[in-house]
């Protein structure tokens, strides 16, 4: 009995298998789960609500069925009548028209989009993203969001801060809110003005789904560029001194940099073993900086790509963990870095000696550190002094230091975590943010606080002052009552 039982398991085994794989090929080609992703990877660069080529939108299904100004991109049931498949097709060796910009979809991504359209082209979307944020339909917020990072003007007249799918732009003096540059990144990661202030480079994407680097005309409030890359969010953009060249860090270990006019990249550099977070170029932009939670700070050369050197020692345990931050100083090849140790240091970008086992030859001076890891750090226009902010068990620390001494000058302790700071222009204010979303300006010699503000507008607050005061009292009103 048991034997031909035993028979019986080994020859239904594989008619159950079978049964399985044809129910897999059979399985109705998804919209959400196939084709998004490969119009999300190869196509949003140039067809999304704030830059829309041909007026074509490829966002979402229902903006795909309504097409451009060329008509319909898809027929239900008609793969070969869809223009969609004639624009990303082509019978001769001669590039498809789509996408303009990096490579032609691979033959099975083409398939996909075939089967999907020959199924029907229909939609399973789920409610809850199908109706993404747009520049005329932004996010609105219940409390104001978390603030990972904000920049100053060049020319010292406003504050681009971190929102949730979206860069707000504040007069530099918190007097009130003149922009929202609203694009596909869910979170923002790093905002960063061109030398010039006329553009802003922004870098985070989609968790752990896309990555994507933006740069906006800061003037028009339009999206002129949009690169979708890797499949997590990116870190640390920086600005090549003269604004050609933009940096970036990735969590798939990389170093990378694209031109600013094409998108192409021009500088890939797989030398770190963790997540690269920040990036800076060097005084005449011929190196490159990165750190990560490698506990490395690298040196690159930009025109080879080629890996340089370990700033930071090499010596196991010399560094306490991953390092998050580096700015470089406004006129020297001086770096100042912050990481997971808490204690902001400054180094030396060239090394002038052999390295000897043991060393950190290259460190100038470290400084008394703040309590947790600090998330970011920045020099004085001047150079003479530099800002530091922190997270520590639920709060978060600013402090400001002068280059010659390791004491700082003045501290704030934070209600919430500091993610984000940074000096204006005359040097005379400094800004932080963090996990609560209020924006502190503080007068840069002694820590007054001058002025506080919601890095956003708030859902439903009938109290609306001009300085931002009513909106963060909203806020901790409704910390208070979550808690």
């Amino acid at each position: 009995m048991l034997v031909q039982l035993t028979v019986a398991l080994a020859v239904g085994a594989p008619v159950a298998a079978g049964q399985e794989s044809g129910a897999a090929a059979r399985e109705p080609t998804s919209f959400h789960r196939d084709v998004r992703p490969i119009l999300q990877a190869s196509c949003l660069g140039c067809h999304q609500p704030a830059r829309a080529k041909g007026r074509l939108v490829l966002t979402t299904y229902d903006d795909l069925m309504k097409g451009g100004e060329d008509g319909a991109s898809v027929v239900p049931g008609k793969p070969d009548e869809s223009l969609l498949i004639e624009l990303v097709t082509t019978p001769d060796d001669i590039p498809p028209e789509m996408p303009e910009e990096g490579d032609p979809l691979t033959p099975e991504a083409v398939d996909t989009i075939r089967r999907w359209i020959a199924e029907g082209a229909i939609d399973d979307t789920p409610e809850s993203l199908a109706h993404p944020f747009t520049m005329e339909r932004p996010p609105v917020y219940a409390r104001p969001p978390v603030v990972s990072a904000l920049d100053f003007s060049p020319d010292g007249r406003l504050l681009a801060l971190s929102g949730f799918h979206e860069v707000l732009l504040h007069r530099a003096d918190g007097s009130g809110l003149v922009g929202r540059l609203v694009g596909l990144s869910e979170r923002i990661e790093s905002v960063a003005f061109s030398p010039d202030g006329s553009r802003l480079a922004v870098a985070g994407g989609l968790p752990a789904r896309m990555g994507e680097l933006q740069v906006w005309d800061v003037r028009e409030r339009e999206l002129r560029l949009s690169l979708p890359v890797t499949f997590d969010t990116i870190y640390g953009a920086s600005w090549s001194p003269d604004g050609t060249v933009i940096a970036f860090g990735c969590a798939d270990n990389t170093l990378r940099a694209i031109d600013v006019e094409t998108g192409a990249e021009v500088l890939y550099q797989g030398a770190h073993a963790d997540w690269v977070l920040d990036t800076a170029f060097s005084t005449d932009g011929s190196h490159l900086v990165s750190v990560g939670r490698d506990r490395t700070l690298k040196l690159t050369k930009v025109a080879t790509q080629q890996f340089i050197d370990n700033i930071t020692s090499i010596t196991p345990g010399a560094l306490k963990g991953g390092l998050i931050a580096v700015d470089r100083h406004p006129t020297r090849d001086e770096l100042l870095v912050g990481g997971a140790d808490g204690a902001p240091k400054v180094y030396r970008m060239y090394r002038e000696k052999k390295r000897v086992i043991g060393d950190d030859y290259n460190l100038i001076r470290a400084y008394a550190a703040l309590p947790g890891r600090v998330f970011a750090v920045e020099w004085s226009p001047d150079g003479e002094h530099f800002i530091a902010g922190s997270s520590h068990a639920g709060t978060g620390e600013v402090r400001v230091y002068r280059a010659s001494e390791e004491a700082p000058v003045w501290t704030f302790e934070s209600p919430r975590p500091v993610y984000a700071v940074a000096f204006h222009l005359g040097g005379a204010t400094v800004a932080a943010a963090g996990a609560d979303g209020v924006v502190r300006l503080f007068a840069a010699d002694d820590g007054r606080l001058l002025r506080e503000f919601a890095a956003a507008p708030l859902e439903g607050s009938t109290r609306t002052g001009s300085d931002g005061r009513d909106a963060v009292a909203d806020a901790n009103t409704n910390e208070h009552e979550d808690s």
